[in-house]
């Protein structure tokens, strides 16, 4: 009896397992087997569902980290935080000059946004002199559009790393 029924409603229903079944046997068709009954019954029709194996990401091989022949040909820029005794999060943005590792700004603040990030990298581009490209990772404030508008305007390059991958940008890391 148990059998019949744990058939017909796995032909119905392909995508359930033993938990819906059951519940389905007992709370809507209200039989009064325990689990243990029907569980065993379940396994000895072999209806289990294939537990299907979780599946990788296939990611290239990483870059070699290039090294710059001169300044101004890359920058790193990163964030990096810390907690205040009080748990508000601060937040440093960090510009380095990949050539001569030479810390071009670190702005500090308890927020920054894109507009706060293009304001320092204008006024390091005011005393430096424009990069030909910035190395950053994949934070919602390099990805923003006003972000990127603002680097195609003043024809810098956006060099993004592979997510997952900090060492692409270990300059500033």
């Amino acid at each position: 009896m148990i059998a019949d029924w744990l058939l017909r409603l796995t032909t119905a229903q392909k995508r359930w397992g033993f938990g819906l079944c059951f519940l389905h046997l007992r709370n809507v068709k209200g039989f009064p087997w325990n689990h243990k009954r029907v569980y065993r019954i379940y396994r000895e029709l072999e209806l289990n569902l294939r537990i299907k194996p979780k599946r990788r990401l296939r990611r290239d091989k990483p870059d070699a980290l290039s090294v710059p022949t001169a300044m101004n040909q890359v920058w790193s820029m990163d964030f990096m935080s810390d907690s205040l005794a009080d748990g508000r999060s601060l937040r440093t943005f960090n510009v380095i000059d990949d050539y001569n590792r030479e810390g071009l700004t670190i702005e500090v603040d308890l927020s920054l946004p894109s507009v706060r990030v293009i304001r320092a990298l204008e006024q390091v581009i005011e005393w430096r002199g424009k990069p030909a490209a910035i190395r950053c990772d994949n934070g919602p404030e390099y990805l923003s559009s006003e972000l990127i508008n603002w680097a195609e305007k003043h024809q810098i390059t956006m060099l993004y790393i592979q997510p997952g991958k900090p060492t692409q940008n270990a300059y500033v890391e």
